[in-house]
């Protein structure tokens, strides 16, 4: 199957997950999982929260994140991943000066 984010409808989620400011993404959601093609803009976050049922992997495509991860800070930028596994807590905040685009996938189990 291909998903063709040029074709998906954008969305804005205000302060997702806790976070400060708005997350626009265009996803693909179903019982299998979500796929996320999202955009922080500087100053934005998504909140900080727990994967109990499943695990996520955020690919930053442009910009840099600061990763909350359970009790430690970690940085990625373009070319980087960050991978929360079950079990695990996280937050995602662009504390740059560009937009922060990344690539997240969310299998449900």
């Amino acid at each position: 199957m291909i998903i063709d984010f040029n074709k998906t409808e954008e969305t804005r989620i205000p302060e997702f997950k806790g976070g400060k400011g708005d997350t626009i993404a265009r996803m693909r959601v179903d019982e299998l999982g979500k796929i996320m093609y999202g955009r922080l803009e500087p100053g934005s976050s998504i909140g900080f929260h727990a994967h109990e049922t499943n695990s996520e992997i955020i690919y930053i495509l442009s910009g840099k994140a600061d990763f909350l991860y359970d009790n430690t800070t970690e940085e990625a930028a373009a070319g980087e991943c960050h991978y929360c596994p079950k079990g695990h807590s996280h937050s995602m905040i662009n504390n740059g000066s560009e937009e922060l685009v990344f690539f997240a996938v969310v299998p449900e189990q």
